[in-house]
């Protein structure tokens, strides 16, 4: 079984998939829910510091390389725009934002992409930190509560 916790730990720490797809692992192996939950979101947490305080440098390192320099450009560019976007879209409630965009699973959201547009956005760090860890929480709790299949039994209702 610890193999298994290891393993949603670890999904949960991959870009991308991160605790949207740790938590239907873990459910699906009928690991027990809350310890799952707790070691999902601990792994999805864990990179949250490094990308925010290295990754926009790692980004700007790498933008004039040759192999990698388009791919890093473009990540900036886009996540520049998009941050600045938002952030006129939002205004004083930025990092309600940042909460609801780490916390509603979507593609393309989620605590990596929302930590590094906070970071080039330049937004405070720990309230930064906070907010994606609440928006991964609640990510959490839509996956958790998907994957348990209440919200197709909820249609059933209707």
């Amino acid at each position: 079984m610890l193999k298994k916790y290891l393993i949603v730990f670890l999904i949960s720490m991959v870009p991308l998939i991160e605790l949207r797809g740790a938590i239907p692992y873990a459910v699906g192996f009928n690991l027990p829910l809350v310890p799952s939950y707790i070691v999902a979101v601990i792994g999805n947490m864990l990179p949250v510091p490094l990308i925010f305080l290295f990754g926009r440098k790692l980004l700007e390192w790498g933008q004039d390389k040759p192999l990698i320099g388009g791919f890093f450009r473009w990540c900036l560019t886009k996540g520049e725009k998009a941050g600045r976007k938002l952030e006129a879209k939002a205004g004083r409630g930025l990092y309600i934002a940042l909460l609801l965009f780490v916390g509603i699973p979507l593609p393309g959201t989620g605590a990596w992409s929302g930590t590094l547009a906070a970071s080039l956005l330049n937004m405070d760090f720990r309230k930064s930190v906070v907010y994606v860890m609440l928006g991964v929480i609640l990510a959490g709790i839509i996956m958790l509560l998907a994957s348990l299949g209440v919200f197709g039994a909820i249609s059933l209702v209707r």
